[in-house]
C-alpha cells in the first residue's frame, strides 16, 4: 500500500511535467487570491475520516500554482524579500491579496538538488501531519521552475537566534526545553507516529523553524528517506547531511536508521544548551558535557 501510495504521487508529478513538455495544459491555481485557511479545513475534515480513501484524495489535491501568481505574491522573487537560502535554493516571504504571508522556497538551477529530492520533500510533506512539522501548501512546476510554497514562520530558524549574540538571550530557558519538547515530538512522530516511518538525515538548527509562538518545527525533508513497517537500518553510498551532525556509522559506512536522527538530536541538543555551533567545540574543553562531541571527533578522523 505504501509503494502505490508513493507511486501515484510521483506519477502524478511526472505527467504534470510530461503534459508540460508536450504543450499539453496543467491545472494550476492564482497563488495571491488562494484561501489556505478554508483550504486546510477541508483538509483536516479529510484526515479526520480514518480510510484508505483519504490519502489518495490529498495527493490529488496538492494544490498546483501558477509561476506568474508566485512571482507576483513575492514581488517578483524581490531580494528585499528573501528570508534565507540553502542547499535546494532561497526562499522568499510572499504576500497573499488576503493579507496571508507564506514562505516560497524557489530550486536554484544551481543547487545540488534537483527533481528527485523536490519529488521527495513534497511527497513527505503532503503526507505529515504534525503541529512541530512545517505545513506543505502547494507548489509550482513551471518552464525550468520548481517551487514549494510552505505556511510563513515569521522567528525565522532556531539558528538565528543560537548563534547571533545580539539574539540568543531571547532565548530563555523555558523558551528553550519549549523548543527542545517540540523537535523531540516531531521526531517522535516521523520514526513511530506518522503514517510513514520516515528518517530525516539532516536534522539541525537551520532547518528547525520558529513560529509566532516560538513553536518549533521541522523542516526540509528533501533527502529524508521512508521505512518500511520491518525496516530498521538502511545503507547508501551516498552520504548526505552537514557534518557535525551526522553519526559516526553513517559517514563511515553510510548506514543509517532512526538512531541517525537521535544522533543528530543529541548534537542540536548541546546547541540548544549552550548556544554554541558544534564545529566551536574544542579538545581543550574540560567540561564533561563536550565528551560525546570529542567521542565524534576522533572517530570521523580515524
Amino acid at each position: 500500500m505504501l509503494i502505490m501510495l508513493i507511486s501515484g504521487f510521483f506519477a502524478f508529478f511526472l505527467r504534470n511535467i510530461n503534459l508540460k513538455r508536450k504543450g499539453g495544459k496543467v491545472t494550476s491555481q492564482d497563488l495571491m487570491s488562494f484561501d489556505f485557511n478554508t483550504k486546510m479545513q477541508a483538509m483536516n475534515g479529510q484526515f479526520s475520516d480514518i480510510s484508505k480513501k483519504v490519502s489518495k484524495r490529498w495527493d490529488a489535491e496538492l494544490p498546483f500554482f501558477n509561476l506568474a501568481s508566485i512571482s507576483t505574491a513575492s514581488d517578483n522573487f524581490k531580494n528585499a524579500n528573501m528570508l534565507g537560502q540553502g542547499g535546494f535554493g532561497p526562499v522568499y516571504k510572499g504576500k497573499l491579496l488576503n493579507g496571508q504571508e507564506v514562505a516560497i522556497k524557489r530550486l536554484s538551477r544551481g543547487s545540488g538538488q534537483g527533481l528527485e529530492e523536490f519529488k521527495n520533500e513534497a511527497t513527505l510533506i503532503a503526507k505529515l501531519q504534525h503541529i512541530n512539522l512545517v505545513r506543505l501548501l502547494g507548489c509550482c512546476i513551471e518552464d525550468e521552475e520548481k517551487i514549494l510554497i510552505y505556511e510563513y514562520m515569521p522567528n525565522k530558524s532556531l539558528d538565528f537566534f543560537l548563534f547571533d549574540p545580539a539574539n540568543h538571550r531571547v532565548l530563555d530557558w523555558e523558551k528553550r526545553i519549549h523548543i527542545i519538547e517540540g523537535i523531540a515530538q516531531g521526531i517522535l512522530y516521523l520514526h513511530q507516529h506518522s503514517r510513514l516511518r520516515v528518517i530525516h538525515r539532516d536534522i539541525k538548527a537551520i532547518n528547525i523553524l520558529l513560529d509566532s509562538k516560538m513553536n518549533a518545527k521541522i523542516s526540509d525533508f528533501g533527502i529524508a528517506r521512508i521505512f518500511g513497517g520491518n525496516e530498521l537500518q538502511a545503507n547508501t553510498n551516498r552520504v548526505v547531511g552537514t557534518y557535525g551532525y551526522m553519526s559516526p556509522e553513517y559517514v563511515t559506512r553510510g548506514l543509517f536508521s532512526i538512531k541517525s536522527d537521535v544522533f543528530s538530536f543529541g548534537v542540536l541538543l548541546l546547541e540548544i544548551l549552550s548556544s554554541k555551533k558544534n564545529c566551536s567545540f574544542h579538545f581543550s574543553e574540560s567540561h564533561s558535557s563536550w565528551t560525546c562531541m570529542i567521542l565524534v571527533e576522533n572517530w570521523q578522523g580515524t
